[in-house]
């Protein structure tokens, strides 16, 4: 979808029209672009205020609305938003079963502090996995946020606590070596992942879906549409028995450098307000 910019009654009314067309083509979960809420808009430096205020939790009318619209349609709902949160929003996905419950929130962990808009937000602590029952059966699902598939570690411990299908909202352009880097994160962690991006001329669409063994299942245009991807479990469940990807052969004690809070040259950076970015203090 494109979004209405920061309006978000205009932004709840099209995201609603939308599931209901997924649910009409068969989809067990519809998954929205990148904090849907406020169309990932509206960051003003010198009204940061405005910005908190766009910020919705679980108590909010949007909030609810799509919780009452997943159990109208028994369908599962990827639900994107600046979430209120002390001392500044984040950026947040929360997964709404097929029966309205809450099954997973999730805030990024990798924010892009290389601009002004996530540098003003708080980063997630963590990554989660639940379980999602669709009806046909359960899916150990998680989530990760656009910048965080850029770094290889979001998809890796997904995997290490058991994701079978990662789903990832974005919001930026979606060139090859972005799509080759997302195939990449399935085939090497033998996850299935979706994602699902704004449309032209927001961004450039190219929503897709890859399989755990990184073939590709359904990647869309620039245009607005709905793109059902078809995982089959069997599928991933036995690649995932007999792979030599995933966790099967790594070396967890040689990492330790990996962990490490240093950066040095030629990384070091500011972040989107122009300061020393400090890893330690996000």
């Amino acid at each position: 979808m494109t979004s209405a910019g920061s309006d978000q009654q205009a932004n709840l009314e099209k995201a609603e029209t939308w599931c209901r067309h997924a649910k009409v083509k068969g989809a067990h979960l519809a998954l929205m672009p990148e904090m849907f809420n406020c169309g990932y808009q509206g960051f003003d430096p010198e009204n940061r205020e405005a910005f908190r205020n766009m910020a919705i939790g679980p108590e909010t009318a949007y909030f609810r609305h799509f919780v009452a619209l997943a159990r109208e349609l028994e369908m599962a709902i990827g639900l994107t938003y600046l979430e209120k949160w002390d001392p500044e929003p984040r950026n947040t996905i929360s997964i709404v079963d097929r029966q309205g419950a809450v099954i997973l929130t999730y805030a990024k962990v990798h924010t892009c502090d290389f601009g002004p808009m996530e540098s003003a937000c708080t980063p997630g602590h963590d990554f989660t996995v639940s379980e999602l029952d669709t009806g046909d059966d359960r899916i150990q699902i998680g989530s990760m946020i656009c910048f965080d598939r850029e770094a290889p570690e979001s998809a890796r411990i997904l995997m290490l606590k058991g994701a079978e299908i990662i789903l990832t909202p974005n919001a930026c352009g979606l060139e090859k070596m972005r799509l080759d880097q997302f195939q990449t994160r399935a085939f090497e962690n033998t996850v299935g992942v979706a994602m699902t991006n704004y449309a032209a001329p927001q961004h450039n669409g190219h929503s897709v879906a890859y399989h755990s063994d990184g073939s590709l299942i359904v990647e869309g245009d620039e245009d607005e549409g709905i793109f059902m991807a078809g995982f089959d479990l069997e599928a991933i469940r036995g690649h995932r028995q007999r792979t030599i990807w995933g966790n099967a052969y790594r070396r967890p004690h040689r990492y330790d450098l990996l962990t490490s809070r240093d950066i040095k040259d030629p990384y070091l950076r500011k972040n989107g307000f122009g300061e020393p970015f400090n890893p330690a203090t996000r």
